[in-house]
Parts: C-alpha cells; structure tokens; sequence
C-alpha cells in the first residue's frame, strides 16, 4: 500500500482536553499537504477547521456523546445540529453503551436512527463509534446490527479513551458482521505503518489517528512488520 493509498483512509485527529487553536491549524495544514480524508476535531473548533480547509479535499469530522455516548438522543441531535450548521460534515458519535448493557437496544437503535437521518438530510457522514473495548464478542455483533440496521454509515471501534483502542481482531469480527455497504473505522492507538496496514488488510476502511503523519512511514525492521494490534 502506497503512502497516498493509506493517508487517502486516515482521519487526522486531536481531540485532547487541552488542545489548542495553533494545534488545530497545524492538523488541518498536515492533511492538506498529506491529503488525509479529514480532520477529526472538537466540536468548539469545527469552523476553525472548516475555514483552514475551505478548497481542499479534506472533510471536517467532529464527535458526538463524546466519549462516553450516554447523552439524550435530544442533546446529541442538538450538538449535531450545530456541528453540521458550522461546517462538518462527518460526525463521529458514541453509541449509548450503557442502554446496550441494560438491554435497551431499542434506544440505542432509536439514537442511532435519529443521528442517521439528520447526516443524510445534509449529505452527511454517521460514524458510530461502539468503544469495543467494554464490549463482549457477541455485544460488539447486536452492536453491528443495530448500527447497520439505523441507518449508519460507519462503524467505528474507540473514541481513544477507553483501555484501549482497536485490535485487528475487533475489525475481523466487524467485518464479518457488518453487511458490506457498511464500512468500518478504526482508531485508538494506531502509531506505526504496519498497525495501519494490518488493520486495513483486516477490513478497515478508515482510520482514526493522532500520528497520521507517522502512519505514512514504512517500517524500518522485521520486527516492526509483524505488528497486529493496534493499541
């Protein structure tokens, strides 16, 4: 895989508490000159990314519920109302783990949806990110179902904030859930080539990372080339 193939699938992120608006210029000329698939920003600095990256190919992307994704559906469409009306237009939104673990799987479905419809109603991206890390086996397949059925466009592993990020054995299992119009992002704790390969090679379509500009790299040694996890 070439280096433009791979940075052709990375959403360039920072979504650190104490991230600054220098930090976000610097991510947004990055992707321009690396011509990532977009910026992954907090929601406070969508129009900032939205007018450094004005002309490019580059999306804005910002997160919902995040990252613990147990908002009301009303307070998430109300975040990504305004997301969409400053300028992004890839949304990356925390499931409700905790009505999934209840049993609820209506409302998650229902939150889902409600998210989904308004992306699509402004030609809009939904990712929905499931956070693996606190997920059984069989929780991260009725996860598989009730994003692909509500409409989503995406499914996502991790926010980055959990124990741990994606493992090329969350996106196998995905994968073979998942139908095939519904892709998948990976993300949380990608830092060198060959974890970025190996998860695409897994089924990743997109991948979420902090070290973007790391990622395009080729490892050096043996030893490097065999990594298979991603966190």
């Amino acid at each position: 895989m070439t280096s433009d193939q791979l940075a052709a699938r990375i959403d360039h992120t920072l979504l650190k508490q104490d991230c600054t608006h220098e930090q976000i210029q610097t991510l947004c000329a990055e992707a321009r000159e690396h011509g990532f698939a977009s910026v992954c920003v907090p929601p406070y600095f969508v129009p900032v990314a939205a007018e450094a990256l004005l002309g490019s190919s580059v999306a804005v992307c910002t997160v919902i519920g995040f990252p613990l994704g147990y908002s009301t559906t009303a307070i998430k469409v109300a975040e990504a109302t305004e997301a969409l009306a400053m300028g992004a237009i890839e949304l990356d939104m925390v499931m409700n783990v905790a009505a999934l673990k209840s049993g609820a799987e209506a409302a998650v479905q229902h939150d889902i949806r409600a998210l989904a419809e308004l992306c699509h109603g402004h030609q809009a991206i939904l990712k929905v990110i499931i956070e693996t890390a606190v997920l059984s086996d069989e929780e991260i397949r009725r996860a598989c179902d009730l994003c692909a059925t509500a409409g989503a466009d995406f499914v996502k592993t991790s926010t980055g904030f959990a124990s741990r990020g994606a493992s090329v054995e969350d996106v196998r299992l995905m994968r073979d859930q998942l139908p095939s119009n519904i892709r998948i992002k990976a993300a949380g704790g990608i830092r060198t080539h060959a974890q970025a390969v190996a998860l695409v090679l897994a089924g990743a379509d997109r991948l979420g990372a902090s070290a973007g500009v790391a990622l395009l790299t080729p490892p050096q040694d043996d030893d490097s080339a065999h990594e298979t996890s991603a966190y």
